[in-house]
């Protein structure tokens, strides 16, 4: 496989964004936009930009437990994502290098309603890929 699409962004799980903002402004992030609530993938976010790649800070919504397991195991950074031209074909060349669904596209917020779908490598890094349009 020779790339699936454009690098976007770092997804990393907290449970205050304030908190995270402040912590990553010491590097020389700031918010990139508004805040976001996408109750139909069970998160908020906001994405920071600063001197290395984008990141999306993303928390539970009240009652979800999206990220709070990856926080449980230490884990802050839990995703990296891809801009691609088609769901589809990168979801299947994933799928041939033994990756597994993990969530089927569905639109996100985030992204105006464009679909996301996550898929999991077997070294166990998650993969947001984000359609283009």
């Amino acid at each position: 496989m020779n790339g699936i699409g454009t690098f976007h962004h770092v997804g990393v799980a907290c449970r205050s964004l304030d908190r995270e903002v402040a912590a990553y402004a010491a590097l020389g992030y700031a918010r990139e936009g508004a805040e976001f609530d996408d109750p139909g993938n069970g998160i908020r976010g906001v994405f920071l930009a600063g001197p290395g790649p984008r990141i999306e800070l993303v928390v539970d919504c009240p009652g979800q437990h999206v990220v709070e397991p990856w926080l449980r195991r230490g884990s802050a950074m839990y995703h990296v994502a891809f801009e691609v031209d088609e769901l589809g074909p990168a979801m299947d060349a994933l799928r041939r290098a033994t990756a597994k669904l993990v969530v089927r596209p569905r639109p996100a917020v985030a992204f105006a309603g464009r679909h996301i779908s996550f898929l999991m490598l077997r070294n166990r890094m998650l993969v947001e890929l984000i359609a283009r349009s």
